[in-house]
């Protein structure tokens, strides 16, 4: 049996006329309807975008799931003025404000305001470890306002670090500080 050259397929006008599964798009077009390749073309443009809200299990990895007593899912309320700063020669810690959005383990309300405490704020989350506070960690960056955090917590805070803390909140608040084992991007 004789093969067609690629110059005779280069020739023929429904040779360029097909879609990815190899099918001439007359047929295609005939054997669906018009309506059915819109709304085909339609699903597959908009699955392949990421979902506006936070997935259940965004964040997610082995550390988040067994560090801490509690792991929670939640935004980041804001960064007060002053609470976050470079300093090499100064370790410490500083307590952010977060609505919990959810609750994987732990005795956490959803909705309930916390405060959380993070070692060197200004590092990104994988390079904060240090000699004071060796078990943290996480794939969080940078801290913005907004953010969803994935984290592994303790409590009460003063257990878990003994060293220099920013709280802008201090007195404002009732309940316990949580301190920050794992924090990992969830948005």
């Amino acid at each position: 049996m004789k093969r067609a050259s690629p110059r005779y397929f280069a020739s023929q006008p429904w040779a360029l006329r097909r879609n990815p599964f190899g099918i001439p798009i007359r047929n295609f077009l005939n054997a669906l309807g018009p309506g059915a390749v819109l709304a085909l073309a339609a699903f597959a443009l908009t699955s392949c975008d990421k979902p506006s809200g936070a997935s259940a299990n965004a964040g997610e990895d082995p550390q988040v799931k067994s560090l801490g007593s509690v792991e929670v899912t939640a935004r980041l309320v804001e960064i007060p003025d002053g609470a976050i700063f470079q300093r090499d020669l100064y370790d410490y810690a500083t307590i952010l404000k977060y609505e919990v959005v959810a609750v994987q383990r732990g005795a956490v309300e959803k909705g309930a305001i916390i405060y959380v405490g993070h070692y060197n704020p200004w590092k990104p989350r994988a390079e904060a470890a240090d000699q004071r506070a060796k078990n943290i960690g996480g794939t969080l960056k940078q801290f913005r306002a907004g953010q969803l955090h994935r984290m592994a917590l303790e409590t009460p805070m003063d257990d878990h670090f003994m060293g220099g803390i920013v709280d802008k909140y201090f007195g404002k608040h009732d309940g316990p500080s949580y301190w920050a084992v794992w924090t990992n991007a969830a948005d």
